[in-house]
């Protein structure tokens, strides 16, 4: 998932490259044909530094914006100062340039310091059309050409702004009804554990009164359910529950060959590879289960040209492993780990208990989800 990632971003660094580079070349060329070459130089060589700066700009959205800003008001400058009467600035090149650093600012910098990087390209503006109304070549053209694109990379920037924030308050409301879900089914797990060792402990009550030398082994059971009930709770730390969240989770999961079952009469064929036993703790069952039904979801909104499904669940030195792997052709709209709440929700999950979860499209088809869910070494068989 992370090398589509980066070969994502670098074919669109790439595309904007080549057409910054043909923005300086037809602006050169039509300066050295109404100017001079000469007289295209300076403009010239500030937007290529601005230009440079806007590919820069993943590496820090605010020091790109301001040396952006800077280099654009140098070349506004440097025509009043020396006295030589230059094309007007912000060239359109430059100011191409400066629409995807002021954009880029605006969609991701706090408002006040994107609130100011927009008034400074206002201010750039401003002063160029000063400048070329004290002495320099008159081009209100190029003043009304900087304006339309200030209020594009404003607007474009608000507008992603917006889209953004809306993304995100989703994304956390995902993140909490994941959260609050999961301390139901821990609280529910922690109860069942805690009556168990009352059970055991007045079990063992009875035991002292008949033949005390059988004490040891009760107490050693009430000492394991003890242990249980610790690492579950550790698992609620973090967590939040309201009082009047929804009804409490059910007691156990849905068994996965149910699950596969229904999910066949609407979608592919599945393969299901689990172990005869397991023995994990219900949190990491229900966890599973959840993994599978999420994924399956997926398949049946995102890949309906898949034909089949493997679901391999499996227990490795790490923990226990759970994979979901469809062969859907490359090129179906499939959920991005950043956009996909589904997948929000499934990776909230995961994180909380300890595990790791990665999702992405497979080398030849398909879409792979794998999670790794830590499980204690002493499993009850």
């Amino acid at each position: 998932m992370v090398s589509v990632d980066r070969w994502t971003r670098g074919a669109s660094a790439a595309g904007l490259g080549v057409v910054f580079a043909a923005a300086i070349t037809v602006q050169a060329a039509a300066i050295a044909q109404t100017w001079g070459v000469a007289y295209g130089l300076p403009g010239g060589a500030a937007a290529a530094v601005v230009c440079v700066l806007a590919l820069l700009r993943g590496r820090g959205r605010a020091w790109t914006a301001v040396a952006g800003l800077t280099v654009a008001a140098l070349a506004v400058l440097a025509p009043v100062v020396s006295g030589v009467d230059l094309p007007s600035e912000p060239s359109p090149a430059t100011a191409l340039g400066l629409m995807v650093l002021v954009g880029a600012a605006v969609r991701t910098l706090p408002p006040v310091a994107a609130s100011a990087v927009a008034a400074a390209w206002a201010a750039v503006i401003a002063g160029g059309r000063f400048a070329v109304e004290t002495g320099t070549s008159g081009a209100s053209g190029v003043a009304v050409m900087n304006g339309l694109a200030w209020s594009a990379a404003v607007a474009a920037g608000l507008a992603f702004r917006t889209l953004d924030a809306r993304a995100g308050a989703t994304a956390e409301r995902v993140r909490r009804a994941e959260r609050l879900e999961l301390a139901r089914e821990l609280h529910d797990i922690v109860a069942h554990h805690i009556t168990g060792m009352l059970i055991q402990a007045q079990a063992a009550q009875i035991v002292a009164r008949r033949d005390p030398g059988q004490v040891g082994g009760a107490l050693a059971e009430i000492e394991a359910a003890g242990s249980d009930a610790l690492a579950a709770m550790r698992r609620v730390v973090g967590l939040l529950r309201d009082a009047d969240d929804g009804a409490p989770a059910s007691p156990g999961p849905e068994e996965l060959e149910a699950l596969v079952s229904r999910f066949e009469g609407k979608g592919p064929t599945v393969l299901l590879r689990v172990p005869e036993r397991t023995g994990w703790p219900p949190e990491v069952v229900s966890t599973v289960h959840r993994l599978v039904q999420e994924s399956l979801t997926n398949v049946l909104r995102h890949a309906p040209q898949a034909r089949s499904v493997e679901i391999t669940v499996d227990r490795v030195a790490e923990g226990v492993v759970v994979e979901v792997v469809d062969d859907a052709p490359h090129g179906s709209a499939r959920p991005q780990h950043h956009g996909g709440y589904g997948l929000i929700g499934m990776r909230e999950r995961v994180e909380s208990l300890g595990g790791t979860l990665d999702a992405g499209p497979g080398p030849d088809a398909g879409w792979s989800v794998r999670a790794v869910l830590p499980v204690a070494t002493r499993e009850r068989g």
